[in-house]
């Protein structure tokens, strides 16, 4: 396919011009949103409902289609949860955990970056993937297709495939942690336009995540392990909700990402 020709310092999607009406419209990485947009449109017309598009507040990786994680280019659909790239350290601690799992499950699963890039790095291994939300599962069907992975539709666990009881080595759960009274005080790129079920954990945020704690020992195959994003505050009891499930725990902490992981493994 033949490139488009360079614009002029006067076009008025010059990369110049881009950059100018991002940071207009408040957005901080100007010149890298810039980039990406003039990298990603394929004619001037893209370029402009590109462009108009982020500066009315859309993310930018429903803009562009895609997000970036863990080294992968996944597709992101409108109205589907952006993965966040501090769970990419939940990616790494899960390989680290269990490197040679041969069953990959990722509930709650959004686009399916995270079984995705276990995926990439699991070969052999059996991937799934679930959601409650159609729009999700049709997202995370496109970036599993390469890998040969699948996703279903429904609540947890009631989505899978019962010959997966017992035999799930990495089980995934990215779950909403958000508390209810702050869903509000999220950005608006959250707030706005990702679907509340994707954020909303309920009062103390935990609700979801204790629902996928007590049913994980029945899934996870003997030193398989559960591995769930929270926030600070909330890792004691997330630990708690883990040990009550049976699973030994532990919390880990990338000062990096400013992320923290409770892993609970099955003995």
């Amino acid at each position: 396919m033949a490139s488009l020709p360079t614009p002029s310092p006067s076009s008025p999607f010059s990369p110049s011009a881009v950059v100018s009406a991002l940071r207009a419209a408040g957005c901080v990485f100007a010149e890298d949103e810039a980039e990406l947009i003039l990298a990603t449109a394929r004619t001037s017309g893209e370029i402009a409902s590109m462009v108009d598009r982020r500066t009315a507040g859309l993310p930018l990786e429903h803009v562009l289609g895609w997000a970036e994680f863990h080294g992968l280019r996944v597709t992101v659909e409108p109205g589907v949860f952006v993965p966040r790239r501090r769970t990419e350290f939940l990616v790494d601690r899960a390989l680290a955990q269990v490197p040679d799992a041969r069953v990959v499950v990722d509930l709650c699963c959004g686009s399916g970056a995270l079984g995705a890039a276990l995926a990439a790095r699991l070969p052999a291994a059996e991937v799934h993937a679930a959601d409650i939300d159609p729009a999700a599962v049709r997202c995370a069907r496109r970036n599993l297709a390469p890998f040969g992975g699948r996703a279903h539709t429904g609540d947890l666990y009631d989505a899978l495939p019962p010959g997966l009881r017992g035999r799930v080595g990495i089980l995934t759960a990215n779950v909403p942690y958000v508390p209810t009274a702050e869903v509000a005080m999220l950005p608006s790129e959250a707030r706005d336009h990702e679907p509340a079920v994707a954020l909303d954990g309920g009062a103390d945020g935990l609700d979801v995540l204790r629902r996928v704690a007590a049913g994980a020992a029945e899934w996870l195959a003997p030193g398989g392990c559960l591995l769930s994003e929270t926030g600070e505050h909330q890792a004691p009891a997330a630990v708690t909700a883990f040990e009550r499930a049976g699973l030994t725990t532990r919390v880990a902490v990338s000062s990096q990402w400013q992320a923290h992981v409770v892993i609970g493994v099955r003995g």
